[in-house]
């Protein structure tokens, strides 16, 4: 894959946090950086620009970062843009959550701009197959604990 340049979009209500991360990554480019303060806000832009790659937080207004995730997954011009949660709940069941949601990543807060650029690089480097994959797989996962 060509990372000549990569475009993340980065959805968080901390503004001091949201500005320290798009500079960050912008450093660690090659990378176009958009913000957004809320999930929804999140969602507007992802459907204008269609970026690269989502970080997104998990307890945000309006539209939280799981319900974010749910409905990029939901949509087919959105469904395989790679999604990262980088969030401070860092207990199992969140994890979980975020991963049957649809993440391909789930960080936890604090991380550093270059551990977060190297995730970005890695999930975008993802191919659709193995994407529908790992997918499948937690598709598989949820089923057999429904059954139990």
């Amino acid at each position: 894959m060509d990372f000549s340049l990569i475009t993340v979009l980065v959805v968080d209500d901390n503004p001091e946090l949201l500005s320290i991360l798009a500079e960050g990554l912008e450093l660690a480019g090659p990378f176009h950086v958009l913000t957004a303060q809320d999930g929804l806000q999140g969602l507007e832009l992802c459907l204008q620009h269609r970026p690269d790659c989502l970080v997104i937080d998990v307890k945000m207004p309006q539209i939280n970062g799981y319900q974010l995730v749910r409905l990029l997954r939901g949509d087919p011009q959105t469904a395989q843009i790679p999604l990262i949660l980088l969030t401070a709940l860092a207990q199992d069941y969140e994890r979980s959550v975020g991963l049957s949601a649809g993440t391909d990543r789930y960080l936890i807060k604090p991380v550093t701009p270059r551990e977060l650029a190297k995730v970005v690089r890695e999930v975008v480097a993802l191919s659709h197959q193995e994407r529908q994959k790992r997918f499948q797989h937690l598709v598989e996962v949820e089923g057999e604990q429904l059954d139990e």
